[in-house]
């Protein structure tokens, strides 16, 4: 049965710096509406946070692209996004209902250590209240939800 790992956290708690350390990850379709929209920038000449509010609805549409392809081949897949919420999590599953879901969690840094993360992504800049509420409704993953496992990065 193929895989769906769950990447859940805020932004700058590490979830794209872990799949690139991850050598069994090469076979996955890694979805991410922030690499699309990283690449976007790159080719544009600007910055993430100059282009984002254009291209996100492209970016999104990429990602679902990316996953149904990787459903139609029954490969794994990594779903790179901050899926804090149930309800966030919720759509992963039903788009891919017959894979092994797997949550992988990736907790809150320290306040400092966020800080220091968030500022060392030059053109990437997400609006403090957005950090705020994400850390405010984080909603640890539960087996009920359907996850076969819940492993924690520290």
């Amino acid at each position: 049965m193929p895989r769906c790992y769950q990447l859940i956290g805020i932004p700058g708690s590490g979830k794209t710096t872990w799949v690139k350390a991850q050598t069994w990850a090469v076979t996955c379709a890694v979805a991410s509406t922030d690499a699309y929209v990283e690449a976007f920038a790159e080719h544009a000449g600007k910055t993430y946070s100059e282009v984002f509010d254009g291209v996100m609805r492209d970016a999104v549409s990429a990602m679902a692209e990316t996953v149904l392809m990787a459903k139609s081949m029954g490969q794994d897949v990594i779903w790179d996004q901050t899926s804090t919420t149930v309800a966030s999590r919720r759509k992963k599953f039903n788009m891919l209902p017959n894979y092994e879901h797997i949550a992988v969690v990736f907790p809150t840094p320290a306040s400092d250590e966020l800080l220091k993360r968030l500022a060392s992504r030059p053109g990437k800049h997400i609006p403090q209240p957005v950090i705020a509420q994400m850390i405010s409704g984080w909603e640890d993953p539960t087996p009920a939800e359907g996850f076969k496992e819940i492993k924690w990065i520290l």
